[in-house]
């Protein structure tokens, strides 16, 4: 279990690290500013990937993680003013970042796995993306045709 936790706080630094970069490229905030706010995040992950490995059950850990991050920030905890004051301060998007970058990274490693699955995924994947590309621009030019803007 040592061993786990000591790996997860290294990839979770890691990411830590990449995204106080994004967010300081991206959104103008101060890896200082955000510092609190990323060990908080860090600290939940921690707390959520032990739990799950605590508790039986086959509960994925992304469910701890998520219910330990909506408890440590629910008005009645003690200290959550400060929790989602110092949370603020990081991007949602300077997150997603490095994780999809790692994940799009994890999925190019195991080519035996993805050419398994064949031409047809590939095709229903390329339409997803597409079809996604599409809904957010109809829906920004819907937004901006309301607001005025364009």
């Amino acid at each position: 279990m040592l061993k786990n936790i000591q790996e997860w706080t290294l990839l979770l630094l890691i990411f830590a690290v990449v995204s106080l970069i994004g967010n300081w490229a991206g959104y103008d905030v101060l890896p200082g500013a955000a510092i609190p706010g990323m060990i908080v995040l860090v600290l939940i992950c921690l707390a959520g990937l032990i739990i799950q490995k605590l508790i039986p059950g086959n509960i994925p850990s992304v469910a701890y993680v998520a219910i330990v991050g909506i408890l440590v920030s629910m008005p009645w905890m003690p200290g959550s003013e400060q929790i989602v004051e110092w949370t603020n301060s990081v991007n949602l998007l300077a997150l997603a970042t490095p994780i999809l970058a790692y994940a799009g990274i994890a999925i190019g490693r195991s080519w035996t796995d993805f050419v398994k699955l064949g031409w047809r995924s590939i095709v229903v994947a390329m339409l997803v993306m597409i079809g996604t590309f599409l809904g957010s621009a109809i829906i920004a030019e819907i937004i901006l045709r309301v607001q005025g803007i364009i």
